[in-house]
């Protein structure tokens, strides 16, 4: 048995029932097999064996009370997965799938995606089972609270960074810093993606969505190709969904369609946008309603079923494993050339296959949508200057590091032979910051 198979059994043994964890490990493990014939050092450091244990798990109760005055509980996580190469960083999902496994996963891909930024982040994710939909303000901020009344003795500007992510939108960090405020009685930037009034960076909402774009367009270029005239699918309709289809129509691209967890949207005149943005960050509707004031529009169930419309370019922005060997096999006779990842993992390993063996360019999440936490990053050096940089040059710097990020992939794919693979290429060049980070450090 081969020294990365040993590692995936240990993992598979040691964190049981947890099958995306198990997943994102051997996805990544499988590129390292090259790197590790080169530099069997890091065998003999142990440097894989410490990638894959979390520093520091931490598991709490959330109790709060709704508007009925009921007494609910949830349960609060936090992975600080590795922090080698700077504080711990990464979103907290509120959504009621989450659980260890996918908030490990999450934080495992995390040490990856930030060390493709440049920029000094280590991995980290959080969450909890509490679902916002459906919930007043009132109870939003009251979890929120109780949420952050345990959360604050684990997390600081210079410590564990958290963000956004599903279920956690401007409202909810909101109602999260000002609790770490009073109970620390200190302000610093010990959270990203806060309003503009209070340390809050611009282009910070739409950085996910626009990176997501930006790194997708550098793909393209390899093959001579651009978003202009194409027809794009982009599954969701959150935050990263929204804004790459706004960067996406930007760039001359017409979207066809979009999703939330119930169905999707068909338009073959284009999305309206506009619309999209009104249903989903202000009134807080289902994509449904779409089609009231859209009635040439279709609406359909099963939001999966959004990879059968023939597209260009697939942006899958949802959620993990969403888009399965069936619907790549259909993007693919549909004559699909470039998928990009906005979501984390939404695609299935047997997916992800179908593409390279078919010579589909695919941009895995850890590197296509790191825009968000690469610009987060952004938002942690402008709180430590007392800075405030413009929305352009915010977006200057985000589109040179996808760009370098890209670049990055590439080089690494082409120098361990296996050329336009993003991700091998991603995994490769993540791992070995962290690595050196790790070896210099010492065993600990």
């Amino acid at each position: 048995m081969s020294y990365v198979q040993e590692i995936l059994e240990q993992v598979i043994k040691r964190n049981a029932n947890e099958p995306e964890f198990h997943q994102a490990v051997k996805e990544v493990m499988e590129s390292l097999e090259l790197v590790l014939e080169r530099n069997p050092e890091y065998q003999e450091l142990g440097i894989i064996e410490r990638l894959v244990e979390p520093e520091r798990q931490i598991i709490f109760r959330v109790p709060w009370v709704d508007d009925n005055g009921k007494v609910q509980v949830n349960r609060g996580f936090r992975v600080q997965f590795n922090s080698a190469i700077g504080p711990y960083k990464g979103g907290l999902r509120f959504h009621p799938s989450v659980n260890l496994g996918i908030i490990k996963f999450l934080g495992f891909e995390q040490i990856f995606k930030n060390s493709l930024t440049g920029l000094p982040i280590g991995g980290g994710k959080g969450g909890s089972d509490f679902d916002p939909k459906g919930k007043s303000d009132n109870e939003i901020m009251s979890f929120c609270q109780s949420f952050m009344t345990e959360l604050y003795r684990h997390i600081g500007a210079s410590t564990d960074v958290p963000a956004g992510d599903i279920g956690v939108g401007g409202r909810e960090i909101g109602y999260l810093f000002g609790q770490y405020k009073r109970l620390r009685n200190i302000y610093e930037g010990v959270l990203t993606g806060k309003g503009l009034t209070y340390g809050g960076s611009l282009a910070r909402k739409e950085a996910t969505g626009f990176g997501l774009v930006y790194f997708t367009e550098e793909m393209l270029k390899t093959r001579g190709e651009s978003f202009a005239g194409k027809n794009v699918v982009v599954s969701g309709s959150g935050n990263v969904a929204i804004y790459a289809m706004q960067k996406a129509i930007e760039l001359g691209a017409k979207v066809l369609a979009c999703s939330d967890s119930n169905g999707y949207i068909y338009d073959k005149e284009g999305i309206d946008l506009d619309l999209v943005k009104k249903l989903k960050e202000i009134e807080r509707k289902r994509i449904k309603e779409y089609v009231n004031e859209h009635p040439n529009a279709e609406y359909h169930d099963n939001c999966n079923d959004i990879w059968s419309i023939k597209c260009d370019i697939g942006l899958p922005c949802a959620t993990q494993n969403e888009l399965d060997e069936k619907s790549a096999k259909t993007l693919l006779a549909n004559g699909v050339i470039v998928v990009g990842e906005g979501a984390n993992m939404p695609c299935t390993p047997e997916a992800v296959t179908v593409f390279h063996a078919n010579n589909i360019l695919f941009g895995p999440g850890k590197a296509a949508n790191a825009g968000g936490v690469a610009t987060s990053a952004l938002e942690m050096s402008q709180n430590k200057m007392n800075l405030s940089w413009s929305f352009e040059e915010v977006e200057s710097q985000l589109k040179q590091i996808m760009i370098d990020i890209h670049a990055n992939a590439a080089i690494v794919a082409e120098e361990y032979g296996v050329k336009d693979n993003y991700v091998i290429g991603a995994n490769i060049a993540g791992f070995l910051k962290v690595a050196e980070a790790m070896k210099a450090q010492g065993i600990v």
